[in-house]
């Protein structure tokens, strides 16, 4: 990764989104001087494992190293896409999560309970329920957290303090990982923070978030 040659960035969306509302976060990330891959993937329709297939087939396509950023269900399809896929692994060098319930999601569970899950979750549902294993492999993982409670806490009940109003802190710390960091902002708007993107850039470009 020298400064000559850009590093590229595979950037994923999360649930019931497309790839348009990653613009603003690519932008910033260009302007960083990354190369920039908008991965579209149909979030509910379609279960993991064909996410997975895609995700390594552009992966491969792509200059080495590169890094993964997902905002939402993109950083849990990375993280869990890392856990699962021996293939191509040695091509991600660093992962960066924005707002991932990455320890599962209450909202998914009592969307469950009034089984709503399969209309509003598709086949994602498992994983957002669920949770991922605590991280054990080699690239560093951070995660950007958001504080602002408004979103679709306001209509499916309260979550537990911190939280972005779509995800509580504590579903964002997942095990082993290798830094954290909470910003003020809601859960959507972490796609549109200036600090959340310099927080990106700094760990993509040195595998921490500079707490100090």
């Amino acid at each position: 990764m020298t400064e000559s040659q850009p590093v590229h960035v595979l950037l994923l969306h999360g649930i019931w989104m497309r790839a348009g509302i990653t613009a603003r976060l690519a932008v910033r990330l260009g302007a960083a001087g990354f190369e920039v891959t908008r991965f579209d993937y149909p979030s509910i329709r379609a279960p993991f494992s064909a996410h997975h297939a895609r995700l390594a087939a552009l992966i491969d396509a792509l200059p080495r190293p590169l890094h993964l950023v997902g905002h939402s269900l993109g950083g849990v399809l990375a993280v869990d896409f890392l856990q699962r896929t021996r293939p191509g692994l040695d091509a991600v060098a660093r992962v960066v999560c924005l707002g991932s319930p990455l320890n599962g999601s209450a909202l998914a569970r009592r969307l469950r309970q009034v089984r709503l899950d399969r209309l509003g979750m598709g086949h994602a549902g498992d994983t957002l329920v669920e949770g991922l294993p605590p991280w054990t492999g080699p690239q560093a993982v951070g995660v950007i957290a958001g504080e602002v409670a408004f979103g679709l806490s306001l209509l499916l009940g309260p979550l537990p303090r911190p939280n972005d109003g779509t995800v509580a802190v504590a579903e964002t710390r997942l095990p082993g990982i290798a830094d954290h960091v909470c910003v003020n902002a809601a859960h959507t708007a972490l796609l549109f923070s200036e600090r959340a993107a310099a927080l990106t850039v700094r760990f993509l470009r040195d595998g921490d978030f500079g707490h100090t």
